[in-house]
């Protein structure tokens, strides 16, 4: 039983370093005052200097933000919305309305970018910031409707009718039992949304036009001309921000789940 387990931290441990070591050598060479990845020539902040001291990027980061901000919340509205209506159905119609909400997530990128590069074109809709946004709030949607739909089938029902009986309203019902107790598929939803939004290429790549761009298609247009150190410096910096959102998250889900193991352990002692 111990030679199986060790075997099994052994696997573990590989995985997270084919993992995780291409990102600590990129990191590492962000530091690097030469030019190249070819060989460390001795630590520098230069590759950050100039990384601030480009117009452009900081220009292309403040895009990237911007509609990941505006995808996500706009998304999870509309894919909390559209979890409880998927609740409120039952038999065909609900399968039908899941198989749907799942065609983005199993569709291939690029096929899901020609489309919505299509379906723009038709419409007479500039390729821009407008595209984007668009784009990235409908595959973003699927992702909150199945972060959010199983907190709503573990809600029991009869805490909803309890709110009915004692005089609460719709309204009241939704925004004082139902969306505090599934807040934490909310929070993971947008979560997931917005780091599915900073880190999109193939679909943002097919809507963005002149004069607009996001990280992921820059940096892939800078990486084709030659290795930029300044790419380097720059996807620490991602990094880190990503690092800091999943930390965030564990804990905002972490004391999310204390709260409602409390709010369990009332309504038991009360009943």
């Amino acid at each position: 039983m111990k030679q199986k387990i060790a075997w099994g931290k052994l696997y573990l441990g590989l995985v997270f370093i084919i993992l995780y070591a291409p990102i600590l050598y990129l990191m590492i060479f962000s530091f690097s005052s030469g030019k190249t990845m070819e060989r460390y020539h001795g630590f520098s902040l230069q590759h950050y200097a100039d990384l601030f001291a480009d117009s452009r990027m900081i220009t292309i980061v403040i895009n990237t933000v911007l509609v990941a901000v505006l995808s996500s919340l706009i998304a999870t509205i509309i894919g909390t919305l559209g979890a409880l209506a998927i609740k409120e159905t039952h038999g065909t119609w609900r399968n039908s309305l899941l198989s749907l909400n799942n065609v983005l997530m199993v569709s291939p990128d690029v096929i899901i970018g020609a489309s919505f590069l299509i379906f723009f074109t038709v419409l007479g809709i500039r390729l821009g910031f407008v595209s984007v946004l668009l784009s990235h709030i409908a595959f973003s949607i699927p992702i909150v409707v199945l972060m959010v739909l199983p907190k709503i089938n573990e809600l029991s029902p009869t805490l909803v009718d309890a709110a009915y009986d004692l005089g609460a309203s719709r309204w009241q019902a939704l925004s004082r039992v139902i969306l505090p107790a599934i807040s934490p598929g909310i929070m993971a939803g947008y979560f997931m949304a917005l780091t599915y939004s900073l880190d999109d290429f193939a679909v943002t790549f097919f809507v963005t036009g002149n004069g607009f761009s996001t990280l992921s298609v820059e940096i892939y247009s800078r990486a084709r001309q030659g290795v930029n150190l300044e790419i380097n410096a720059l996807s620490t910096l991602m990094f880190i921000v990503s690092l800091a959102l999943v930390i965030g998250y564990y804990f905002v889900s972490k004391h999310a789940g204390r709260r409602q193991r409390v709010v369990t352990v009332k309504e038991g002692d009360a009943q």
